[in-house]
């Protein structure tokens, strides 16, 4: 599948599910993995900072295989290299990470994506040829420790406008507040903990993904 093809796909999804298995509440994360496939997610990203080398690869490759089965796309977070050997559709890259431009060169038919956490930011990873961009943390988290802290849900409207490619939200995003993040213009929400740690993986991904459609159907009604 080309660059094209899997931009298509990814405009298609809601949910996007990043699975660590530190945070996936004493189960492994295939078992996570499995669940929200169960529950339709169709965009999954793995994200194991602790492991490197083969024993990424493998866990990678056991997703590859996974995703592949369910029609999902599968995004590799920081690794290039490991992204392209289990033939991922994409790579995540934080603002220290391989920079975006040389990223393109190596893989030019993957998502790129970029974590961003100002206009600023944004604007750069799109120039420099960014798939899409991760706009975050919106709300507090203890997932990932950013120095801006959390953003707010007024970010995204300050940001969004001067995009021309997809964006995705993230960070203490839950189904009770999501409607902040959807009526600011998101249509694509990532979440850790809000899934993977909940005590129902299969019925905490159901739960968001409605609550993005009641949300939106509602918003479709006001106007």
């Amino acid at each position: 599948m080309d660059h094209s093809a899997r931009m298509a796909r990814l405009k298609q999804t809601d949910v996007y599910a990043v699975i660590t298995e530190s945070f996936c509440g004493g189960r492994s994360a295939l078992d996570v993995l499995d669940a929200v496939l169960q529950a339709g997610v169709g965009l999954v990203q793995i994200r194991e900072k602790d492991l490197c080398g083969q024993a990424l690869f493998e866990r990678c490759s056991a997703f590859r295989e996974r995703t592949r089965a369910a029609g999902a796309l599968l995004i590799v977070n920081d690794r290039v290299d490991i992204a392209l050997a289990v033939e991922a559709d994409g790579v995540h890259l934080g603002q220290d990470d391989l920079p975006i431009d040389a990223a393109r060169r190596i893989a030019p038919e993957l998502i790129l994506g970029a974590s961003t956490h100002d206009l600023e930011e944004a604007l750069a990873a799109q120039q420099a040829g960014a798939s899409y961009v991760n706009i975050g943390p919106i709300f507090p988290t203890g997932t990932k420790a950013v120095t801006t802290g959390d953003i707010a849900p007024d970010a995204i409207t300050q940001i969004a406008p001067h995009l021309h490619i997809p964006f995705t939200c993230m960070g203490g995003i839950k189904a009770h507040n999501i409607a902040q993040v959807l009526e600011r213009g998101a249509r694509h929400i990532a979440v850790v903990t809000a899934i993977t740690a909940a005590p129902d993986v299969q019925a905490a991904a159901n739960e968001l993904r409605q609550a993005m459609r009641a949300a939106m159907e509602s918003q479709s009604g006001e106007q």
